[in-house]
């Protein structure tokens, strides 16, 4: 068993219907984001209030979206996230903004996208951005039991809140979008290279012949709002403990795609881990082991999606600068592989926390 926990703001998403065009221009999304359009673009929902930007503006680790840490005179930094124009409707950003502000409320150690005249999704010459307040921390411990625990405690609540009622406007992770249809994007624009193309096809109709039963093994599972993505990078930790940030791919799902992406790759560490990050967990939301079952289901599904993902944002140049290994021969010769291993390892039975 391998660690697929991909770093997005490298990972995850795209949705099955997005081409992702820009504002403007599909070949490049980005090209009109320059430094004075994000600046003006902030101070325009900064100044009715009195406050203006500095000048001051970093660049921070993400593909999928554009995010900056902005300069503010005489207080804080915010930082601001342009959305990939075309990726989610206004409609979907901002019930993702009122999922985040519902844990929020609740002391939930996530950050929202701050209401500013009125509003926590903004325009500006075509993009949509939000603001956020700046929350540094570093990378948790995942080796320590305590840890492990503390975090799951805080996905419990987390899970709490999302099963209280549904996402009408954001989708879910389920096999049709992170596996059938991936799987007919790359193959019908020409991405898998054609002497290993037969071989990928099989290894990846195999691979969701393995999903497909490990659903049916695991039965009606109940989805709820889930952060996602919820890898290592995505929970920063300070001395008050650990918060959650980017909810950008908060879909709904099951409980277990919240956790499975915390485990080391080990199998005998990941049982261990398990059994740690659910002995927090339980202390507020109840798990239904029989989702045991998917977690190498969502690994799969993972690993599918995320060529898919790389491939749907080719056209955009940070992408081949970021990726240069994407597409070609022997990154696919290394998915047929990988795809092999995880048809084994969901013939195995399911991970058991001990």
């Amino acid at each position: 068993m391998h660690n697929a926990g991909m770093n997005d703001h490298t990972s995850s998403s795209s949705d099955a219907a997005d081409e992702s065009g820009a504002a403007g221009d599909s070949l490049a999304p980005y090209a009109r984001l320059t430094p004075e359009c994000v600046l003006d673009a902030v101070d325009g929902v900064l100044m009715p209030a009195g406050r203006r930007t500095d000048g001051r503006m970093l660049a921070l680790n993400s593909y999928e979206n554009r995010v900056y840490q902005i300069g503010v005179e005489d207080e804080a930094p915010l930082v601001a996230k342009f959305y990939r124009p075309g990726r989610w409707s206004d409609e979907a950003i901002l019930e993702e903004h009122a999922f985040v502000a519902e844990l929020a409320a609740r002391e939930i150690p996530g950050v929202p996208a701050l209401v500013l005249e009125g509003r926590s999704l903004h325009e500006h010459e075509g993009f949509r951005f939000s603001l956020f307040e700046r929350r540094g921390g570093r990378a948790p411990d995942l080796d320590r039991s305590e840890t492990l625990e503390w975090i799951g405690r805080f996905i419990g609540r987390i899970h709490a809140v999302g099963a209280l009622h549904p996402y009408r406007e954001r989708p879910a992770i389920d096999i049709e979008s992170y596996g059938y249809e991936p799987r007919t994007f790359l193959l019908e624009h020409g991405f898998v290279p054609a002497d290993v193309r037969d071989a990928w096809q099989a290894a990846v109709g195999l691979a969701l012949e393995g999903v497909e039963a490990a659903f049916e093994r695991a039965g009606d599972v109940r989805p709820l709002r889930l952060h996602g993505d919820c890898h290592p990078s995505n929970v920063l930790w300070t001395d008050a403990g650990p918060h959650f940030v980017d909810f950008d791919d908060s879909r709904m799902g099951p409980a277990i795609q919240d956790l499975w992406l915390l485990l080391p790759g080990d199998r005998a560490d990941a049982s261990r881990a398990l059994a740690d990050l659910l002995a927090g967990y339980e202390d507020f939301c109840e798990f239904d082991q029989r989702e045991l079952h998917l977690v190498e289901a969502l690994r799969t599904l993972r690993l599918i999606h995320y060529s898919a993902w790389l491939a749907r944002r080719w056209n955009d140049p940070a992408f081949p600068a970021a990726f240069p290994w994407f597409n070609t021969q022997r990154y696919w010769e290394e998915r047929i592989l990988e795809l092999r291993e995880q048809i084994g390892a969901m013939q195995e039975g399911p991970l058991w926390p001990v």
